[in-house]
Parts: C-alpha cells; sequence; structure tokens
C-alpha cells in the first residue's frame, strides 16, 4: 500500500512537472533532469518491491532474514562490518576497545614432562565463600589416593574437596585464627587413583551427573557468575561459558594445554549440557587459529573473539553473547572441562595440569607436565636468573605474589616472574628514562607495537584523588561505566551498583583498567567488596 502511494504520488508530481516546463517554455534540461529523477525513484520501488518478495519467500524456506543478509543488495552493516579470517566457523565478534602488555618471556612450546615436583597442596582459601576451617577428615601420617576426599565445608558439607595426587599427608598449615591455608601431600612416585562408580551420560539425567559430580569433588572445578564463588548442589544455571584462550600478558596457550585431552574436552561439553537449561557456549580466538578440539566441537554455540586483552576473558564473551541480567551462569576452564570429561570415561578425578612458567626472570620459558597445587619452589629449581625477581602465581594483572615456599593455587596455569620495582626513579614519570608498557602517547611505546618490555612491579607513581579520567572505558570492551561503578560500591549504594552492571564483571574484566589508571586506585579489591556486599544481600 505505501508504495503504491508513492507511486501515484510520483505519477502526479511529474505529469505537473512536466506541463509546467511545456506551458512556460522551460528548457529541454528540466525536462531531461525530471524523466532522470522519475526513472530513479521508478527503478527503487521496483527493487524495494522485489526485495520484499524475497524476503518474503526466505521466510517461507525457513531461513532468518534478521541474520542472513538476505536481499538484492547487500545491507551496508555487512559491507562495514570486518571480515572474519578463512578459519572462523561460528559468529565472529570483532572487539576494538583493548590493550596489549607485551612482555619478554613467552614459553616456549616444548613441555617439560619430567619436572619432578614432590609435594603439592590444596589450599581451602581458595574456594571463596568457605568456612576458614572447614572439616579435615585426613590426618598427618595418613595416605591417601589422588580424587580421595581431603575436607569438606562445614557450610555445605556436600560438596567434597579432593587430593590432587597420591601419597602422605605430611603437613596441614594453619594461618591468623587457626584457619587451615594449607594441606600438604608428599606424592607418590607413581600416582595412584580413587576409582568411583560413574552413569553414561547417554543414559541418565541431570541428578545423577550431578550426584556423581558432588560426590568424587569434581562440583568444585564450577564457578558461578555472579560472585565467582562454588554453585550450590541445587542450583540450575541459565547457560555455560567456556573460554578457549587467553589474551592476558604472557598467559598459556590453550592449544597446547589441550593436546592429548581432545576425547576428555569434548565429553565434559556434553557433560555440562546436562547440566544447564540452557547452551554451553565456547569462545575461540579469532586472531590465531584454533586447535580442532576447539574448533570442531560438538554440542556447543561457538562464538570467536577478535581484539586485544581483555578479549579473551570469558566475562567480556559473556557480555557480548549472552548478557548477565537476574539470572546465574556457571564458567569453567579448558582444563577443568577435560577434568570432568575424563571422569567420565574412566572413573577417575585426574587433576594433572599443564602450566606455563613465563617471565624475564625464568632462564628457559616452557610448560612443565605437573597436577594441581604443585610446590613453586620445585617448579622453579635452578630456573630462575634473578633472584630480584617477584614470582607471582597467574598473570601479572591478576595473579598473587608468592614465595618459593608456596603452592600454586587451584586454577593456576602460569607463574610470571618479573624484576622487583624496589627503586627511585630519577625526575619520575617527567622524564621516563627506561621503556615501558602504557596506554599513554606520551612515551614513545606506541610506535612501537611488537616490542616486549621487560617491566618491573614499580608502579611509577602513588595513589592519588580518584578523579574521572575516561581511561576505564578505552580498554574495556563492555557497556559499562566502570568509574562510576567503583565509586558507587565505595559509597555502599547498592541499588546504583546493580544498575551500573556489576554482576557481569570479576575482579580479572578490571584488572586492566587498574593498569591503566592514572589514580593508582586498587580496583579489583574495591570491585571484590561490592561483589561480596551484593552477595550477602543476595
Amino acid at each position: 500500500m505505501k508504495i503504491k502511494k508513492l507511486t501515484i504520488l510520483f505519477s502526479l508530481l511529474f505529469l505537473s512537472q512536466f506541463s509546467f516546463a511545456q506551458s512556460s517554455g522551460a528548457s529541454n534540461v528540466t525536462l531531461y533532469a525530471l524523466m532522470a529523477v522519475g526513472l530513479f525513484l521508478l527503478l527503487w520501488v521496483v527493487t524495494s518491491l522485489s526485495d520484499n518478495l524475497l524476503k518474503i519467500e526466505a521466510e517461507k524456506s525457513g531461513i532468518d532474514t534478521e541474520k542472513s543478509d538476505i536481499g538484492i543488495f547487500p545491507k551496508l552493516g555487512s559491507i562495514t562490518a570486518p571480515k572474519a579470517p578463512s578459519f572462523v566457523k561460528g559468529k565472529f565478534h570483532k572487539l576494538k576497545k583493548g590493550f596489549d602488555i607485551k612482555l619478554k618471556g613467552e614459553a616456549s612450546d616444548t613441555v617439560d614432562h619430567n619436572i619432578g615436583v614432590t609435594r603439592f597442596a590444596i589450599k581451602p582459601p581458595n574456594f571463596r565463600g568457605n568456612s576458614p576451617i572447614p572439616k579435615v577428615i585426613v590426618a598427618q601420617g595418613d595416605e591417601v589416593k589422588a580424587g580421595e576426599v581431603i575436607f569438606f565445608d562445614k557450610k555445605n558439607p556436600d560438596v567434597k574437596y579432593v587430593s590432587p595426587v597420591s601419597g602422605e599427608i605430611v603437613e596441614v598449615r594453619r594461618g591468623a585464627k587457626r584457619a587451615i591455608t594449607e594441606v600438604i601431600i608428599l606424592a607418590d612416585k607413581m600416582m595412584d587413583y580413587e576409582v568411583y562408580d560413574f552413569p553414561k551420560i547417554e543414559n541418565c539425567n541431570r541428578d545423577d551427573i550431578r550426584d556423581a559430580m558432588i560426590g568424587s569433588g569434581l562440583w568444585t572445578l564450577l564457578n558461578q557468575r555472579p560472585f565467582d564463588i562454588i554453585p550450590g548442589i541445587d542450583d540450575i544455571p541459565a547457560n555455560i561459558f567456556i573460554s578457549t584462550f587467553d589474551t592476558a600478558p604472557l598467559a598459556p596457550d590453550h592449544n597446547i594445554l589441550i593436546e592429548g585431552k581432545e576425547e576428555a574436552f569434548q565429553k565434559g561439553l556434553d557433560v555440562l549440557n546436562k547440566l544447564t537449561v540452557g547452551k554451553v557456549f565456547l569462545g575461540l580466538d579469532g586472531n590465531n587459529k584454533p586447535a580442532s578440539a576447539f574448533a570442531n566441537a560438538t554440542g556447543v554455540e561457538i562464538n570467536y573473539f577478535s581484539g586485544k586483552h581483555p578479549a579473551g576473558n570469558v566475562g567480556v564473551q559473556i557480555h557480548h553473547t549472552s548478557p548477565i541480567r537476574k539470572e546465574t551462569v556457571w564458567t569453567v576452564g579448558v582444563q577443568e572441562v577435560a577434568t570432568i570429561g575424563g571422569f567420565f570415561l574412566n572413573g577417575k578425578v585426574d587433576l594433572s595440569r599443564k602450566v606455563a612458567l613465563t617471565g624475564a626472570g625464568i632462564a628457559e620459558p616452557r610448560y612443565v607436565a605437573t597436577h594441581v597445587g604443585a610446590h613453586i619452589g620445585d617448579l622453579l629449581k635452578a630456573n630462575m636468573s634473578d633472584p630480584n625477581m617477584r614470582i607471582v602465581a597467574g598473570d601479572v594483572l591478576t595473579g598473587q605474589a608468592v614465595t618459593m615456599d608456596d603452592f600454586l593455587n587451584y586454577g593456576d596455569d602460569q607463574i610470571t616472574t618479573l624484576a622487583e620495582g624496589n627503586y627511585n626513579e630519577m625526575f619520575g614519570w617527567l622524564l621516563p628514562l627506561s621503556p615501558r608498557p602504557s596506554l599513554s602517547k606520551t612515551l614513545p611505546g606506541f610506535l612501537m607495537p611488537d616490542f616486549k618490555y621487560e617491566a618491573d612491579t614499580n608502579t611509577h607513581g602513588e595513589k592519588r584523588a580518584f578523579v574521572v579520567s575516561g581511561q576505564y572505558e578505552k580498554v574495556l570492551p563492555m557497556d559499562v561505566f566502570p568509574q562510576h561503578l567503583m565509586k558507587a560500591i565505595l559509597a555502599n549504594d547498592i541499588e546504583r551498583m546493580e544498575g551500573l552492571g556489576i554482576n557481569e564483571l570479576s575482579e580479572e574484566d578490571v584488572a586492566l583498567c587498574e593498569f591503566v589508571c592514572t589514580s593508582k586506585q586498587p580496583l579489583q579489591s574495591i570491585l571484590r567488596k561490592g561483589l561480596d556486599m551484593m552477595r550477602e544481600q543476595s
């Protein structure tokens, strides 16, 4: 009807202009111009009608015209949209915001399977929200198998925590107020596994899988968002998200982490599909070709993400695929998925891990094959090139400073070393004398995007007034206002915190904001304060 009215209106306009041109003796140029305009409008009407008919026929054939570029002419968005690499087989997201911190000391592709770690520990403080003194059911001198229950939380006794290796319990370390900090195991040379009965996932329901995971300690591998806590045993997630790559500084290559565990990884995805009422989302690297275990995974929705850090953060991927509103979702790491899948293949809780030893302080940066909770000193023995180094369990943005006598945290897949910044710099920020990674264009680093720095822990400044600078929004590819959120947390304004999107964030998502912060604010600890506050109110 609209097209018919436009045609009639054009015809009347054309005839009136034509009559006027004849009666007034106008030049032929005016007549030809009007005829050209008329022809253009006629072609537009015919094209629009044909385009609509084509879409109608496409919808009759079951084609989604909203997602598909159906039409006579391509949409403007499809022309201007970034082109995906040839290896991309799913949805492609090009993230424009972010910042890569390139450091020296990237791990080589070799994996050392003979690192010789003798001690391992499981650390109750790694599990947020648990009682500081859990119920330990083993004693010093007891022999345990890999996968055997070590302790459980008094608040939630159904969820079990198991040993990563077989061996002898040699120490139960305590901290302030007698809180248990570590249960240390002297590992056997040959691993002896506790073997559990497990259901065939093809012939069981969600409750059967849940009970098997709870009894074997696998439930502790799951992480609930918001709040980053272990899910309740009766919780059902709206969706489950897995990121198969990491863009943090010197982060391990997940293609290497999954080598040899491809079957277990796919089995883990099948298990996770049984635990959610929604989908399992798999985030793949859109910058580099992912491993076939990721690219050819079945039963999942695959999304590729291309961009600078934090494109590899699962929180960023959640935001761009299915943002958290009022519901809860789960996240799982790549090696944790393989552990879950391996259990449903052979009944063993295999907490073996590949860990990247990285940083300028490592003589031979490489991967090592070990288990959860490995002793830091055993991992780094004879491989530290400089004693004036800070050891970080994790990456330099979100990791925890540790010593040679500490143990890896439950989810760590990386150790980073960097020089201690215990020095005063001449003229400070007025005249930066050493190269350093920085978002600021006042330093020449932006002219050398591929240059790798030998950074240290010096903050090159002190804590200042918390001013609005707009820096955070430049590096966080999410539709949130982190600076306003941080101030709402400091003001204990719960309603404003929720409205500003605190439930979508975790510490790793604001770590880069903390790095670029001129005010030197501890954004990660501020965010954790806000999340704990929200959890208490929920």
